[in-house]
């Protein structure tokens, strides 16, 4: 199938790898290439610079003809590393950067001079016509239906609105599972799809087994919205641990974002707590089981390899 997305990317298949933090990894990604696709990891996976360097070397080195790779950058004020993180990205090479959670200006002018593209993160027209306009060559639409931190409006609801009002390619990030959601996106007029939940229950994931059999057990229906993890809602599988501490925000909490003065500094302290707590459930088995998935894990019927994963995406 050839698109937009398949033409900037040089790939088989118009979808990425969602970046997914703690998730995704250079082994996943190296059979997303494998297999067709582009496969993407958040930089904030690396805890180095040096890491990411040596990350970036390792998929360069395993590329081949019909995949490509790329980094997810958060470029607001919250990730301190951005700059450094931007600067390797740039000096390596790789073939996009996803950005998300902020003004993407710096990184498009940056990525640009060293022939890399820019996809960038919105939930809505404003932020697609912005970042259009700064330069992006292609508009990730986070709906409704996306695992994590997602919008608020339906995938064929956002799709038609940017595609009508934007002329760059749009790219779906949400709601996809298998074939048949891929081509209602396409139908939609989205020129390729986003891929993260149904990866997570992958043998390549560096996550724990009851996290990956977890998005098995669970379906749509077990998703629900939670403030406890970053300060703004996000879509967790709602496990007994879960139910047991519930999903809003705290009282103190509730009171502390009224105030302008120190509403930033209290979504940086959850920001910091909600993904200590993430990070334990995903890298060992614990009883505090916060684990971020979406409702395209109805889908997942077992641990698969990546490659499995994306045959049944594209058969």
């Amino acid at each position: 199938m050839t698109t937009k997305l398949t033409q900037l990317l040089k790939i088989k298949h118009p979808i990425i790898q969602a970046p997914m933090f703690l998730v995704s990894n250079t082994a996943m990604v190296i059979e997303a290439m494998k297999g067709g696709i582009a496969g993407c990891i958040p930089a904030l996976n690396y805890r180095t610079l040096d890491e990411l360097r040596a990350a970036i070397k390792e998929l360069k080195a395993a590329k081949v003809e019909g995949g490509s790779f790329g980094f997810n950058l958060i470029v607001n004020k919250s990730n301190i590393k951005y700059r450094g993180q931007l600067e390797v990205l740039c000096e390596e090479g790789c073939d996009f950067i996803i950005t998300s959670l902020g003004s993407p200006e710096e990184t498009i002018n940056q990525a640009h001079k060293a022939g890399i593209k820019v996809f960038c993160d919105v939930v809505d027209l404003k932020f697609a016509k912005k970042v259009e306009q700064l330069g992006a060559d292609a508009i990730i639409a986070v709906n409704n239906e996306a695992g994590g931190h997602r919008g608020n409006l339906s995938p064929e609801a956002l799709i038609k609105e940017l595609v009508a009002n934007c002329n760059i390619p749009i790219i779906s990030a949400g709601g996809v599972g298998c074939k048949s959601d891929i081509d209602k996106m396409l139908s939609y007029g989205a020129e390729g799809v986003s891929v993260g939940s149904p990866f997570i229950a992958s043998t390549e994931a560096n996550v724990t087994e009851e996290y990956k059999q977890a998005c098995v057990d669970y379906g749509a229906k077990d998703i629900v919205m939670t403030e406890r993890i970053s300060g703004t809602p996000c879509t967790i599988i709602n496990t007994p641990y879960v139910q047991k501490i519930g999903t809003k925000a705290t009282w103190l909490e509730s009171v502390l974002n009224k105030n302008r003065k120190l509403k930033k500094w209290v979504k940086m302290i959850r920001f910091s707590i909600g993904i200590k707590a993430t990070e334990k459930a995903a890298k060992k088995a614990t009883y505090k089981t916060v684990w971020v998935a979406g409702p395209s894990i109805e889908h997942t019927t077992k641990i698969l390899p990546t490659k499995s994963i994306i045959e049944r995406l594209t058969t």
